[in-house]
Protein backbone atom coordinates (compact mmCIF):
# COMPACT_ATOMS: atom_id res chain seq x y z
CA UNK A 1 0.00 0.00 0.00
CA UNK A 2 1.23 3.62 -0.83
CA UNK A 3 2.61 5.87 2.02
CA UNK A 4 0.18 7.86 3.47
CA UNK A 5 0.45 11.29 2.36
CA UNK A 6 2.25 14.25 4.45
CA UNK A 7 2.43 17.41 2.45
CA UNK A 8 4.28 20.45 3.07
CA UNK A 9 2.01 23.38 2.26
CA UNK A 10 4.78 26.09 2.33
CA UNK A 11 5.82 24.58 -1.39
CA UNK A 12 2.06 25.77 -2.81
CA UNK A 13 4.27 29.51 -2.66
CA UNK A 14 7.21 27.56 -4.90
CA UNK A 15 8.06 25.64 -8.36
CA UNK A 16 6.27 22.53 -6.51
CA UNK A 17 2.56 24.24 -6.37
CA UNK A 18 1.15 22.13 -9.21
CA UNK A 19 2.46 19.56 -7.66
CA UNK A 20 1.28 20.20 -4.04
CA UNK A 21 -2.10 21.23 -5.71
CA UNK A 22 -2.01 17.29 -7.27
CA UNK A 23 -1.06 15.64 -4.33
CA UNK A 24 -4.03 17.71 -2.02
CA UNK A 25 -6.23 15.98 -4.92
CA UNK A 26 -5.16 12.62 -4.68
CA UNK A 27 -5.24 12.66 -0.50
CA UNK A 28 -8.58 13.94 -0.97
CA UNK A 29 -10.13 11.46 -3.59
CA UNK A 30 -8.04 8.36 -2.53
CA UNK A 31 -7.56 8.57 1.29
CA UNK A 32 -9.72 11.36 2.62
CA UNK A 33 -6.92 12.13 5.02
CA UNK A 34 -3.59 13.82 4.68
CA UNK A 35 -1.41 15.68 6.96
CA UNK A 36 0.29 19.06 7.03
CA UNK A 37 3.75 20.23 7.71
CA UNK A 38 4.96 23.25 7.20
CA UNK A 39 1.68 24.67 7.43
CA UNK A 40 2.36 28.52 9.30
CA UNK A 41 1.21 28.32 12.55
CA UNK A 42 4.19 28.62 15.08
CA UNK A 43 5.67 25.75 16.32
CA UNK A 44 6.11 27.56 19.93
CA UNK A 45 2.30 27.93 20.19
CA UNK A 46 1.72 24.28 18.91
CA UNK A 47 4.24 23.18 21.54
CA UNK A 48 2.75 25.51 24.33
CA UNK A 49 -0.86 24.32 23.88
CA UNK A 50 0.61 20.51 23.79
CA UNK A 51 2.39 20.86 27.16
CA UNK A 52 -0.75 23.21 28.33
CA UNK A 53 -3.05 20.21 27.63
CA UNK A 54 -1.67 17.48 29.03
CA UNK A 55 -0.68 19.69 32.25
CA UNK A 56 -4.48 20.09 32.21
CA UNK A 57 -5.42 16.70 31.90
CA UNK A 58 -3.22 15.55 34.79
CA UNK A 59 -4.39 18.42 37.30
CA UNK A 60 -8.11 18.77 36.50
CA UNK A 61 -9.17 15.23 34.53
CA UNK A 62 -7.02 12.01 35.35
CA UNK A 63 -8.52 11.54 38.80
CA UNK A 64 -12.03 12.09 36.79
CA UNK A 65 -11.36 9.53 34.63
CA UNK A 66 -9.95 6.81 36.68
CA UNK A 67 -12.91 7.12 38.94
CA UNK A 68 -15.68 6.65 35.96
CA UNK A 69 -13.75 3.73 34.77
CA UNK A 70 -13.69 2.03 38.24
CA UNK A 71 -17.36 2.85 38.70
CA UNK A 72 -18.21 1.16 35.18
CA UNK A 73 -16.02 -2.22 36.52
CA UNK A 74 -14.13 -1.33 32.95
CA UNK A 75 -10.88 -2.58 34.27
CA UNK A 76 -11.87 -5.84 35.22
CA UNK A 77 -13.42 -6.50 31.47
CA UNK A 78 -13.56 -9.81 29.93
CA UNK A 79 -15.11 -9.27 26.47
CA UNK A 80 -14.92 -6.95 24.31
CA UNK A 81 -17.01 -3.46 24.80
CA UNK A 82 -18.98 -1.85 22.05
CA UNK A 83 -20.60 1.06 23.42
CA UNK A 84 -17.74 3.23 25.38
CA UNK A 85 -14.63 5.33 24.71
CA UNK A 86 -11.23 4.86 26.37
CA UNK A 87 -11.01 8.67 26.21
CA UNK A 88 -11.83 11.50 28.68
CA UNK A 89 -12.82 14.96 26.85
CA UNK A 90 -14.04 18.02 27.07
CA UNK A 91 -15.46 20.47 24.05
CA UNK A 92 -14.61 24.43 23.40
CA UNK A 93 -17.08 26.20 21.02
CA UNK A 94 -16.12 29.03 19.05
CA UNK A 95 -18.21 30.14 16.42
CA UNK A 96 -21.05 31.45 15.90
CA UNK A 97 -20.51 31.82 20.17
CA UNK A 98 -17.92 30.70 21.70
CA UNK A 99 -18.05 29.14 25.26
CA UNK A 100 -14.31 29.22 26.32
CA UNK A 101 -15.47 31.59 29.35
CA UNK A 102 -17.29 29.32 30.50
CA UNK A 103 -15.50 25.82 30.40
CA UNK A 104 -14.64 25.20 34.48
CA UNK A 105 -11.17 24.00 35.47
CA UNK A 106 -9.16 26.33 32.44
CA UNK A 107 -7.11 28.30 33.76
CA UNK A 108 -6.82 31.83 32.75
CA UNK A 109 -3.53 31.38 30.45
CA UNK A 110 -5.08 28.39 29.03
CA UNK A 111 -7.83 30.06 27.88
CA UNK A 112 -5.99 32.45 26.32
CA UNK A 113 -3.56 29.98 25.11
CA UNK A 114 -6.84 28.28 23.20
CA UNK A 115 -8.47 31.43 21.75
CA UNK A 116 -5.09 32.10 19.82
CA UNK A 117 -5.13 28.62 18.79
CA UNK A 118 -8.76 28.22 17.14
CA UNK A 119 -8.09 31.48 15.76
CA UNK A 120 -4.88 30.47 13.78
CA UNK A 121 -7.17 26.62 13.13
CA UNK A 122 -9.83 28.97 11.58
CA UNK A 123 -8.16 30.54 9.21
CA UNK A 124 -6.09 27.31 8.46
CA UNK A 125 -9.53 25.80 7.98
CA UNK A 126 -10.19 28.28 5.80
CA UNK A 127 -7.51 28.32 3.29
CA UNK A 128 -7.57 24.62 2.85
CA UNK A 129 -11.17 24.74 1.84
CA UNK A 130 -10.28 27.47 -0.86
CA UNK A 131 -7.06 25.15 -2.02
CA UNK A 132 -9.97 22.29 -2.32
CA UNK A 133 -12.09 24.78 -4.42
CA UNK A 134 -9.19 25.37 -6.54
CA UNK A 135 -8.58 21.52 -6.96
CA UNK A 136 -12.53 21.03 -7.84
CA UNK A 137 -13.11 23.90 -9.97
CA UNK A 138 -15.15 25.60 -8.00
CA UNK A 139 -15.32 29.15 -7.36
CA UNK A 140 -12.81 30.40 -4.69
CA UNK A 141 -15.03 31.06 -1.66
CA UNK A 142 -17.45 28.52 -2.49
CA UNK A 143 -17.31 25.90 0.37
CA UNK A 144 -17.01 28.80 3.10
CA UNK A 145 -20.31 30.33 1.46
CA UNK A 146 -22.22 27.18 1.40
CA UNK A 147 -21.02 26.61 5.31
CA UNK A 148 -21.66 29.95 6.28
CA UNK A 149 -25.33 29.71 6.45
CA UNK A 150 -26.99 32.93 7.66
CA UNK A 151 -24.75 33.09 10.62
CA UNK A 152 -21.21 31.69 10.72
CA UNK A 153 -20.00 28.17 10.30
CA UNK A 154 -20.04 26.28 13.79
CA UNK A 155 -16.57 25.75 14.54
CA UNK A 156 -15.52 23.76 17.89
CA UNK A 157 -12.43 21.95 19.19
CA UNK A 158 -12.59 18.43 21.50
CA UNK A 159 -9.62 17.67 23.06
CA UNK A 160 -9.41 14.12 24.30
CA UNK A 161 -6.55 12.43 26.01
CA UNK A 162 -6.94 8.53 25.24
CA UNK A 163 -5.11 7.16 28.89
CA UNK A 164 -3.06 3.97 28.71
CA UNK A 165 -5.45 0.95 28.85
CA UNK A 166 -5.19 -2.55 30.42
CA UNK A 167 -7.14 -4.31 28.07
CA UNK A 168 -6.52 -2.28 24.80
CA UNK A 169 -7.87 -5.74 22.55
CA UNK A 170 -11.62 -5.41 24.25
CA UNK A 171 -12.03 -1.42 23.89
CA UNK A 172 -11.28 1.26 21.90
CA UNK A 173 -10.18 4.73 22.79
CA UNK A 174 -12.97 6.00 19.97
CA UNK A 175 -14.50 3.60 17.65
CA UNK A 176 -14.58 3.83 14.26
CA UNK A 177 -17.08 6.04 12.51
CA UNK A 178 -16.81 8.94 9.78
CA UNK A 179 -17.23 12.88 11.00
CA UNK A 180 -20.32 14.23 9.84
CA UNK A 181 -19.14 17.84 9.59
CA UNK A 182 -17.22 19.64 6.71
CA UNK A 183 -13.57 19.60 7.27
CA UNK A 184 -11.39 18.69 10.29
CA UNK A 185 -8.09 19.48 11.97
CA UNK A 186 -6.76 17.87 14.33
CA UNK A 187 -3.24 18.46 16.48
CA UNK A 188 -2.03 15.47 17.89
CA UNK A 189 0.16 13.37 20.07
CA UNK A 190 3.88 12.67 18.31
CA UNK A 191 4.78 10.19 20.76
CA UNK A 192 1.95 8.18 20.67
CA UNK A 193 0.20 7.09 17.74
CA UNK A 194 -3.05 4.98 17.85
CA UNK A 195 -5.61 7.03 15.31
CA UNK A 196 -5.87 4.48 12.14
CA UNK A 197 -8.32 5.08 8.96
CA UNK A 198 -10.13 2.09 6.74
CA UNK A 199 -8.31 2.16 3.32
CA UNK A 200 -9.00 -0.66 0.43
CA UNK A 201 -10.35 -2.60 3.50
CA UNK A 202 -7.15 -2.85 5.86
CA UNK A 203 -6.57 -0.08 8.63
CA UNK A 204 -3.68 2.33 8.11
CA UNK A 205 -2.10 4.18 10.65
CA UNK A 206 -2.12 7.62 10.81
CA UNK A 207 1.97 8.50 11.56
CA UNK A 208 2.49 10.71 14.46
CA UNK A 209 4.53 13.50 12.95
CA UNK A 210 5.73 16.15 15.41
CA UNK A 211 4.30 19.91 14.71
CA UNK A 212 1.88 18.46 11.78
CA UNK A 213 -1.84 18.92 11.53
CA UNK A 214 -3.55 15.90 10.09
CA UNK A 215 -6.70 16.98 7.81
CA UNK A 216 -9.66 14.79 7.23
CA UNK A 217 -13.36 15.30 5.54
CA UNK A 218 -16.54 15.00 6.69
CA UNK A 219 -19.60 13.73 5.42
CA UNK A 220 -20.96 17.13 4.65
CA UNK A 221 -17.98 17.51 1.72
CA UNK A 222 -18.69 14.35 0.43
CA UNK A 223 -22.19 15.67 -0.14
CA UNK A 224 -21.24 19.19 -1.52
CA UNK A 225 -18.53 17.22 -3.97
CA UNK A 226 -21.37 14.71 -5.32
CA UNK A 227 -18.78 11.72 -3.76
CA UNK A 228 -15.97 12.75 -5.69
CA UNK A 229 -14.20 13.01 -2.33
CA UNK A 230 -15.45 10.94 0.30
CA UNK A 231 -15.54 10.50 4.35
CA UNK A 232 -13.78 7.87 5.71
CA UNK A 233 -13.99 5.27 8.06
CA UNK A 234 -11.31 6.15 11.18
CA UNK A 235 -10.66 4.66 14.83
CA UNK A 236 -8.74 5.90 18.05
CA UNK A 237 -7.28 2.02 19.41
CA UNK A 238 -5.92 2.03 22.89
CA UNK A 239 -2.77 2.04 24.10
CA UNK A 240 -1.20 0.01 27.04
CA UNK A 241 2.18 2.17 27.48
CA UNK A 242 3.06 5.45 28.08
CA UNK A 243 1.58 8.53 29.42
CA UNK A 244 -1.37 8.15 27.14
CA UNK A 245 -1.95 9.83 23.82
CA UNK A 246 -3.39 13.60 23.25
CA UNK A 247 -5.54 14.18 20.20
CA UNK A 248 -7.24 18.08 20.07
CA UNK A 249 -9.58 17.96 17.15
CA UNK A 250 -10.94 21.21 15.96
CA UNK A 251 -14.09 20.87 13.79
CA UNK A 252 -14.87 23.53 10.52
CA UNK A 253 -18.61 22.62 9.93
CA UNK A 254 -21.21 24.18 8.09
CA UNK A 255 -23.89 26.48 10.47
CA UNK A 256 -26.85 24.72 11.47
CA UNK A 257 -28.74 26.20 9.22
CA UNK A 258 -26.64 25.30 6.22
CA UNK A 259 -28.10 23.92 3.33
CA UNK A 260 -26.22 21.17 1.99
CA UNK A 261 -26.23 19.69 -1.67
CA UNK A 262 -23.85 18.51 -4.51
CA UNK A 263 -22.38 21.33 -5.80
CA UNK A 264 -23.76 22.24 -9.31
CA UNK A 265 -20.55 22.55 -11.05
CA UNK A 266 -20.13 19.43 -10.22
CA UNK A 267 -23.04 17.58 -12.31
CA UNK A 268 -21.82 15.82 -15.18
CA UNK A 269 -18.48 17.02 -15.32
CA UNK A 270 -18.11 12.79 -15.77
CA UNK A 271 -20.99 11.32 -17.73
CA UNK A 272 -20.12 7.84 -16.26
CA UNK A 273 -20.53 8.63 -12.74
CA UNK A 274 -21.69 11.58 -11.90
CA UNK A 275 -24.11 12.83 -14.57
CA UNK A 276 -26.92 13.26 -11.68
CA UNK A 277 -26.83 14.22 -7.89
CA UNK A 278 -25.83 11.58 -5.70
CA UNK A 279 -26.81 12.98 -2.75
CA UNK A 280 -29.78 14.75 -1.45
CA UNK A 281 -30.23 18.28 0.05
CA UNK A 282 -30.88 18.93 3.33
CA UNK A 283 -30.48 21.32 6.24
CA UNK A 284 -27.35 20.81 8.07
CA UNK A 285 -29.19 20.69 11.85
CA UNK A 286 -31.49 17.85 10.66
CA UNK A 287 -28.76 15.68 9.74
CA UNK A 288 -26.65 16.29 12.71
CA UNK A 289 -29.53 15.15 15.13
CA UNK A 290 -29.88 12.33 12.93
CA UNK A 291 -25.94 11.82 13.25
CA UNK A 292 -26.04 11.69 16.89
CA UNK A 293 -28.31 9.08 17.09
CA UNK A 294 -26.14 6.76 15.01
CA UNK A 295 -22.57 8.25 14.97
CA UNK A 296 -21.29 4.72 15.08
CA UNK A 297 -22.98 3.62 12.72
CA UNK A 298 -22.79 3.83 8.25
CA UNK A 299 -23.31 6.68 6.51
CA UNK A 300 -25.22 5.52 3.68
CA UNK A 301 -28.33 4.97 5.84
CA UNK A 302 -27.64 8.46 7.05
CA UNK A 303 -27.82 9.78 3.45
CA UNK A 304 -30.79 7.18 2.84
CA UNK A 305 -32.42 9.06 5.69
CA UNK A 306 -31.99 12.88 4.32
CA UNK A 307 -33.17 11.60 1.10
CA UNK A 308 -36.15 10.41 2.56
CA UNK A 309 -36.65 13.16 4.29
CA UNK A 310 -35.94 15.39 1.16
CA UNK A 311 -38.52 13.80 -0.69
CA UNK A 312 -41.31 13.93 1.79
CA UNK A 313 -40.54 17.96 1.76
CA UNK A 314 -40.68 18.14 -1.56
CA UNK A 315 -43.86 16.35 -2.01
CA UNK A 316 -45.62 18.07 0.90
CA UNK A 317 -44.28 22.37 0.10
CA UNK A 318 -42.41 22.17 -3.36
CA UNK A 319 -38.52 22.32 -3.55
CA UNK A 320 -36.37 22.83 -1.33
CA UNK A 321 -34.56 26.40 -1.08
CA UNK A 322 -30.98 26.73 -1.82
CA UNK A 323 -30.18 29.82 -0.95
Amino acid sequence: MESFPIISLEKLNGEERAITMEKIKDACENWGFFECVDHGISLELLDKVEKMTKEHYKKCMEERFKESIKNRGLDSLRSEVNDVDWESTFYLKHLPVSNISDVPDLDDDYRTLMKEFAGKIEKLSEELLDLLCENLGLEKGYLKKVFYGSKSPTFGTKVSNYPPCPKPDLVKGLRAHTDAGGIILLFQDDKVSGLQLLKDGEWVDVPPVKHSIVVNLGDQLEVITNGKYKSVEHRVISQTDGEGRMSIASFYNPGSDSVIFPAPELIGKEPEKEEKENYPRFVFEDYMKLYSAVKFQAKEPRFEAMKAMETTVANNVGPLATA
